[in-house]
């Protein structure tokens, strides 16, 4: 990568040296994490991508909630959106403590609690073509790698996480337990019934209809969004003590 012009891949020297955390908080080997932030610039871009993908992606569902609530449903083109942001941030070398926290959360809980419903409905994802169910898996599993990556640079303060938090414990609620428009707003799961189609936008159905909730299928995603959230919180605030002890021992 050293032929690589800087704009496109940073050296090596320009990045933030790797702190002694816990293998939890930090799984990935250095060089991934390095290989990470020095393409810092195309990660953006594949995450810009991806976040207009997804918004596409949604189109159906967004379609029947509530208008008002629309910035709660696109959970995981949201998410990128976070870290595309979150690391452009870093790579101009401006602030943005929450910004970073709300990008770890979303890509840790988007990137986890995707391919678990993926795998927990299976059967129903059968209409899926082969190769959009493995790229929905595949490029979910990448967003909870990236949430990896963002402890090189964050600080994790409490008040940020308290923010990402916030934002995401609210989402928790209307998607699950408090919708207080319409019906629960967690995306589709397949034994839902979702109405009919009444057009299309942009090659994606545009839908009429109640949105009905079977209990069990309701309550098997919302078990797994609870727990990606708990793991969520636990590793940011395991990060954050993790590196105030690493400076203190310095």
């Amino acid at each position: 990568m050293s032929a690589l012009p800087a704009w496109l891949c940073r050296p090596r020297d320009t990045l933030p040296d790797p702190e002694d955390l816990p293998w939890y908080a930090a799984p990935l080997p250095t060089r991934l994490e390095d290989v990470g932030l020095r393409l810092v610039w195309p990660v953006v871009l594949a995450n810009a991508i991806g976040t207009l993908f997804g918004f596409w992606y949604y189109v159906p569902q967004l379609s029947v909630e509530p208008t008002a609530l629309w910035v709660f449903v696109p959970d995981s083109p949201v998410a990128t959106l976070f870290v595309a942001c979150s690391l452009a941030l870093w790579a101009r070398g401006r602030g943005g403590e929450w910004v970073h926290a709300l990008a770890f959360y979303g890509c840790l809980i988007l990137g986890l609690w995707t391919p678990y419903v993926l795998l927990v409905f299976r059967e129903g994802f059968s209409y899926l073509p082969l190769p959009m169910y493995a790229f929905l898996c595949c490029s979910h599993l990448a967003m909870a790698v990236e949430a990896f990556v963002i402890q090189r640079y964050a600080e994790f303060p409490v008040r940020a996480v308290s923010i990402a938090l916030a934002w995401y414990g609210c989402n928790l609620l209307l998607d699950y337990f408090v919708p207080v428009l319409g019906t629960p707003h967690h995306t589709f799961v397949p034994p839902e019934s979702v109405g009919y189609a009444v057009g299309s936008f942009l090659g994606q159905s545009l839908l009429s209809g109640p949105v009905v909730h079977p209990p069990d299928a309701h309550a098997l995603a919302a078990a797994g969004a609870v727990t990606v959230t708990l793991l969520a919180t636990f590793l940011a605030l395991s990060t954050r003590v993790a590196k105030l002890r690493a400076r203190r021992a310095d």
